[in-house]
């Protein structure tokens, strides 16, 4: 019969090396048509039908034998195809010794079983190991590296024939993807499992029920012949008989054996007496072993040791065992003791208080010892707020000068705001300003600013870690899973009752931190039975209002970092009650400060003219100004729950004196220099306190800062302006009159008009000369000052004109003449009184009857100002519309 299929062949196998017992899977061609189909499997030479699974045509799963050559092919044998070749060949390598708890990805071949519980080899054949499967469900070999594992199950074995085998690493190591269903069937397999080897003594009964049977109806045989004969109770019966037998050798057994079962039982007592210290030696070696751990410091070893005696021999009646446990209860509770100290003990980082809390809840303390520590805590940050401010206060008293070594600060904890002002350009005529403050201020911090740096600093250290003990109370993460449901119940109320306690503790923090910056900065802000407790620095200037700046910002990070902890903002309100106070008082003593320093500037004054006619004192004033407006900046900005410095109505009206202070001192200083020499400038008397309300007298309170400070300014400028009309018209108006009758002149008798006589050239000098000395300070200021000149002037020749009695033709002529070159020249500054007066001192004159009168007045007129034309320049219009003749 010819074959129906081609020979097999063998084109693939994987792995293509191994150890014997190594699993295989063989891929190729023509493999066979089924399991029946396959008749022959050999790999390098052994024959490996037996472990052959056929699986498809083109693929055979099987396990490498023991085979002689280290190299050979794979050679499948069917019904259908016969013997086949193969293209492939598979090496066969040397086992190494692999003990039985050793990891291997490859068959081991147990042939030689070595068995740690009896230290000796067994020689029994596989068939007969343990199951390789104990659940039967499919094995799913995990990832997690064996070195973890070990570390995670420390002396602990996943081979379930040893005495130490943890069926959680079993788990992990085989089963850890293996779905919840799968873990099901597994239990199982296993309660299957279990109900068998407890059948398997009922099934030995089973099969010798026929033999139990036979002896028990020979015994109820024997039973109802003595019952039928009726010997069993008389005198010297058989069984009567038999039993005087038995109980002699009885006795004669005890007498002969006495003292061998003696010595038996005495060694059988010594040699329970051994195993039970053997067996329970760690109960008997408990106590030494606790003491020595508790001074290495291994507490979590005492707690494991003792939960585990305590859940053995907890509620034990064997004496000994009672004896004992009594001895680890009195070091345990010494252990307590000695945690609780070290819980209670400050300073303390929040990872060993947790620590400690674990130790004693595992321990099961008596009491509440979360909640001691965090009282400890409480009074500790208590006592470092005092201490911080004894000891500046001792450092004060101690050292005469300000700056002290132990209150350096690092250079980016200067007032930001005062680093800010020293970086501000210099304005557009302020560059010769200098402040008198001594720069070396910055690099000396009062001892009060540097107390509140350090008291924040030492609050924020301890408040946060104070915080999170307390969250970790609340949450129960303080507490070990076991002690967490042992307590969780009393805890829960505990919490409950403790929540308004621990709010308390916060209050008294936040209320004792803003008290002892109130009785440092603000001190009359603390009522007088507090000042011993939070006072008690006898310092008798005040902080400056860059300083106070500066504390408000470090006392604004505070509040941000505490709001971070998300701390209630009802426990914090007390610190923004002082953040607002401290802004109204650094807005307080900025503007006295600048009062203070405006108030000397009339000293400073060079009398320096720049290029646009003003001296330094208003560039002076600007930037003293300009300098408190940003020193106040961030103090005056409202940060997130804070309230506005002018809410309330009486700061509002200080601030407002006090800038209406600023200018009225100002405007004082103006007058003081513009009406008195250099030498007798006095500033003495404006020592007085600015900030007094009355200082500059009572000023109505619906005007505003701009009304008052306007009309002040105004009235100064008016009193100025007519002191400085005063000064420079007089001179020329008195000159007048000397001027028209200088030489004997006489307007009844004169001679012909030949031009403008000198008198009135010298006053038209003069008022040039006033025009350009007003004109190098501001031109607009001429047509102002020029305009009152022209009035007083005009005035006066008007005056003299109506004084005189009669006039001859050439005398009228010649005062035509000069009234009308004295008014054309200066038609642009002429006023509605000025134009009066000329017409007045025209009106006083006779009228020209002929033309050759008039003639000659025009030429004479056009002859003077083209004489003076150079001169007459500064008069002209800067506008035709100007030009008046």
């Amino acid at each position: 019969m010819s074959r129906l299929r081609q020979p097999p062949l063998v084109t693939g196998i994987s792995p293509n090396e191994g150890i014997p017992w190594t699993k295989v899977i063989i891929r190729g061609e023509n493999l066979g048509t089924g399991p029946t189909d396959l008749i022959g499997l050999t790999i390098c030479g052994h024959n490996c039908l037996l472990t052959a699974e056929w699986m498809s045509a083109s693929k055979i799963v099987c396990r490498v034998g023991q085979a002689k050559n280290d190299k050979g092919d794979i050679i499948v044998t069917t019904k259908s195809g016969g013997r086949g070749t193969s293209t492939v060949s598979f090496k066969l390598l040397k086992p190494e010794k692999i003990g039985i708890l050793d990891q291997s990805a490859v068959w081991v071949d147990e042939m030689n079983y070595y068995d740690m519980r009896t230290d000796r080899n067994k020689g029994i054949p596989p068939l007969s190991l343990r199951p390789a499967n104990p659940l039967g469900i499919d094995i799913e070999k995990s990832k997690f590296p064996q070195k973890d594992l070990e570390m995670l199950f420390p002396g602990m074995s996943a081979d379930f024939t040893s005495e130490n085998f943890s069926a959680a690493w079993y788990l992990i190591e085989n089963h850890s993807t293996t779905s919840f269903e799968q873990l099901k069937m597994a239990v199982t397999n296993l309660k299957r499992q279990a109900n068998k080897k407890s059948e398997g003594s009922l099934a030995y009964v089973k099969g010798g029920l026929s033999t139990f049977f036979e002896a028990q109806d020979a015994l109820s045989a024997i039973h109802q012949k003595l019952e039928a004969d009726g010997t069993e109770k008389v005198e010297g019966s058989m069984t009567q008989k038999l039993e005087n037998v038995l109980n002699r050798a009885s006795n004669t057994a005890d007498t002969l054996f006495q003292e061998v079962l003696g010595r038996k039982d005495k060694a059988d007592s010594t040699r329970n007496a051994l195993n039970v210290l053997q067996r329970f030696k760690f109960l008997f070696n408990l106590p030494l072993n606790i003491e020595r751990n508790i001074q290495k410091g291994d507490y979590d070893v005492v707690i494991n040791d003792y939960e585990k005696a305590k859940s053995l021999f907890g509620k034990t009646e064997v004496q000994v065992f009672k004896k004992y446990y009594a001895e680890v209860e009195t070091r345990i509770e010494t252990l307590r003791e000695l945690l609780l100290d070290k819980l209670l003990e400050t300073p303390s980082t929040l990872h060993d208080q947790k620590r400690y809390i674990r130790y004693l809840s595992d321990l099961h303390a008596p009491g509440d010892p979360a909640w001691q520590c965090i009282g400890a805590q409480h009074r500790w940050i208590l006592q470092l707020m005092h201490s911080c401010k004894e000891g500046y206060i001792q450092d004060l008293k101690g050292t005469p000068g300000l700056h002290s070594p132990m209150l350096d600060l690092d250079s980016d904890t200067r007032p930001l705001v005062l680093g800010h002002l020293s970086q501000t350009a210099s304005l557009k005529r302020g560059s010769s300003f200098q402040s008198g403050r001594d720069d070396t201020w910055r690099y000396k911090t009062p001892h009060r600013v540097a107390f509140v740096e350090k008291l924040t600093k030492l609050v924020l250290s301890q408040l946060p870690n104070f915080w999170k003990l307390w969250i970790s109370y609340v949450n129960g993460s303080l507490f070990s899973e076991t002690a967490e449901k042992s307590g969780q119940i009393e805890r829960s109320k505990n919490v409950r009752q403790r929540q308004n306690d621990f709010k308390k503790m916060i209050q008294e923090v936040m209320q004792c931190l803003v008290k002892l910056i109130r009785g440092a900065l603000l001190p009359l802000s603390i009522p007088e039975c507090g000042v011993r407790q939070y006072g008690g620095w006898e310092v008798k200037s005040e902080l400056s209002g860059q300083w106070l700046a500066h504390v408000i910002q470090t006392i604004r990070l505070t509040y941000e970092s505490l709001t971070a902890l998300e701390i209630p903002n009802d426990m914090l309100q007390t610190i923004q009650d002082l953040i607002l106070d401290l802004r109204v008082r650094c807005v307080m003593v900025t503007l006295q400060h600048t009062a203070e320093e405006i108030k000397r500037l009339a000293e400073k004054e060079d009398w320096i003219v720049d290029n646009e006619g003003l001296t330094s004192l208003p560039c002076q004033f600007e930037q003293c100004i300009i300098h408190s407006l940003q020193s106040l900046k961030g103090v005056v900005e409202c940060k997130p729950g804070e309230a506005s410095v002018f809410q309330q109505p009486k700061t509002q009206e200080e601030v407002c004196q006090l800038s209406i202070n600023i200018m009225q001192i100002f405007i004082y200083c103006l007058e003081q220099l513009s009406t008195k020499p250099d030498a007798d400038v006095d500033t003495t008397h404006l020592s007085v306190d600015v900030s007094s309300p009355d200082l500059f007298g009572s000023i109505h309170e619906d005007f505003s800062l701009t009304s008052v400070s306007m009309a002040s300014l105004k009235e100064l400028d008016q009193r100025l302006f007519e002191n400085y009309i005063e000064l420079k018209a007089d001179p020329i108006v008195g000159s007048l009159e000397p001027g028209i009758y200088a030489g004997y002149f006489d307007w009844k008798d004169c001679l012909p008009p030949t031009g403008v006589r000198n008198y009135l050239k010298e006053a038209l000098v003069n008022i040039i000369a006033v025009h350009a000395e007003v004109f190098t300070i501001s031109k607009e200021l001429v047509p102002r000052v020029l305009s009152k000149v022209v009035e007083a002037v005009s005035e006066e020749l008007s005056r003299l004109m109506q004084c005189v009695s009669s006039f001859s033709k050439n005398g009228a002529l010649q005062a035509r003449l000069e009234i009308c070159a004295l008014r054309d020249t200066v038609a642009v500054h002429l006023t509605p009184e000025s134009k009066s007066s000329f017409k007045q001192a025209l009106e006083a004159l006779p009228q020209l009857s002929s033309g050759a009168d008039k003639k000659l007045l025009e030429e004479l007129l056009n002859k003077f100002k083209s004489s003076m034309h150079l001169q007459l320049t500064c008069f002209q219009a800067a506008s035709s519309t100007m030009m008046k003749t």
